[in-house]
């Protein structure tokens, strides 16, 4: 990661591309929070959550006008970086978390959308919690004016409420959240791949 995001954010386009792909996933994270609520029983750190990720999808939609006014108006796929793995991504672990969930658990309704929405969210921020920071670090080595320390500070509070939640959700809680990891990391990794075929970075 450090060697493609050296170069990614060396390049201005390539950068406010990087901004713009980062933003469309975490408002994709955001609606698909909003989805999974229940009609009655939404709780404050579900609201809580939802505004936090839209939140992170304008604030990254804002930062780029730190690299140029105008760039990247929409999630268009010219604006975007592995635009098909960018939008598959999410999706893909949304549907093969319900899909574990359902075989394991024997989950349907709204318990099954209830419990993806944990097991979903809380594989998205072990990576954010990896995938922030390294970026910061590049933009710090770079002496860029974009900057996501306030992402990095509310996304580890993220992961806390995640945890806090599963436990409530089930004892096994562990054991799903550790299958949850797996699915994303497979996923990831694709998306990763994409990155570095567009941007012509070496895989090895």
């Amino acid at each position: 990661m450090d060697n493609l995001l050296n170069k990614i954010v060396a390049n201005p386009d390539l950068h406010a591309r990087w901004l713009n792909t980062l933003s469309l996933m975490e408002n994709t994270g955001a609606r698909k929070i909003s989805a999974s609520e229940d009609t009655v029983n939404v709780t404050y750190i579900i609201l809580k959550h939802a505004a936090e990720e839209h939140r992170h999808a304008f604030y990254l939609k804002k930062q780029i006008d730190k690299i140029g006014e105008g760039v990247c108006p929409t999630y268009a796929r010219q604006f975007l970086l592995a635009p098909a793995q960018s939008k598959y991504y999410l999706n893909q672990l949304d549907v093969e978390v319900c899909r574990y969930l359902k075989k394991e658990l024997n989950l349907s309704g709204i318990e099954l959308r209830f419990a993806a929405y944990l097991l979903v969210t809380y594989a998205i921020e072990v990576r954010a919690d990896e995938l922030y920071p390294v970026y910061q670090e590049a933009l710090d080595n770079a002496g860029s004016k974009v900057n996501v320390k306030s992402i990095i500070l509310e996304e580890e509070g993220h992961l806390e409420e995640m945890i806090n939640q599963l436990k409530n959700f089930s004892p096994d809680w562990q054991l799903h959240a550790d299958r949850a990891v797996v699915i994303e990391t497979a996923l990831f990794n694709n998306w990763l791949t994409g990155l570095q075929k567009e941007i012509g970075v070496a895989t090895a």
